[in-house]
C-alpha cells in the first residue's frame, strides 16, 4: 500500500503536485487547480492537529468500512463531501501555496517519533501509519482529478 512515509511514494507525490499548473483544468467535479492545493493545505493542517475538525459519526468509522476504504475500495469522483473546514484556506499565491503544501508535507513525514495523532474527521481514530496512507490516497485521488 502506498504512503507518504515510504520515501518513493513521497517524492512522487512531490514531483506529481510541481507538474501541475494553476491553470490546469478538472477532469471532473468543480475544483479549480488552486482551490485543490489550498484544500490539501487544510486536509494536511487536520492531519497535523494544527486545524481542529469536529467528528462527524457515520460508516466510515465502522470497523469493516473503515479499513475498506482506506485500503480497497475505489474512491468515488465528486461524491464525498468533505467537512466545511477542509474549505478554510483560500487560495493566494500559486508558488506559496504549493510551498505552503509541500512544507506541510514534510512536517509530517518528519514527525516519526510522534505518537499522539489527532482523529480524522470521518474516519475517527488514526495512527501515523493510517494518516500517511489516508494522505497518499488523498492527494492521489485529486492528483487524478487534474490528471497528473
Amino acid at each position: 500500500m502506498k504512503t507518504f512515509l515510504d520515501q518513493a511514494c513521497y517524492d512522487e507525490t512531490i514531483t506529481r503536485l510541481r507538474t501541475l499548473r494553476p491553470e490546469t483544468r478538472p477532469l471532473w467535479g468543480h475544483f479549480t487547480a488552486p482551490r485543490m492545493i489550498v484544500h490539501l493545505v487544510d486536509q494536511m493542517r487536520m492531519t497535523l492537529g494544527d486545524l481542529q475538525v469536529p467528528p462527524r459519526s457515520g460508516p466510515l468509522r465502522w470497523p469493516i468500512v473503515k479499513p475498506a476504504m482506506m485500503f480497497w475500495i475505489p474512491w468515488p469522483k465528486g461524491r464525498i463531501k468533505a467537512p466545511p473546514e477542509m474549505f478554510t484556506t483560500q487560495p493566494a499565491n500559486w508558488n506559496t501555496d504549493l510551498a505552503s503544501l509541500e512544507s506541510l508535507v514534510a512536517r509530517f513525514v518528519g514527525e516519526s517519533a510522534r505518537v499522539d495523532w489527532p482523529d480524522h474527521a470521518y474516519f475517527g481514530r488514526m495512527d501515523r501509519l493510517l494518516w500517511g496512507r489516508f494522505c497518499h490516497r488523498h492527494f492521489d485521488h485529486h492528483l487524478r482529478q487534474f490528471g497528473v
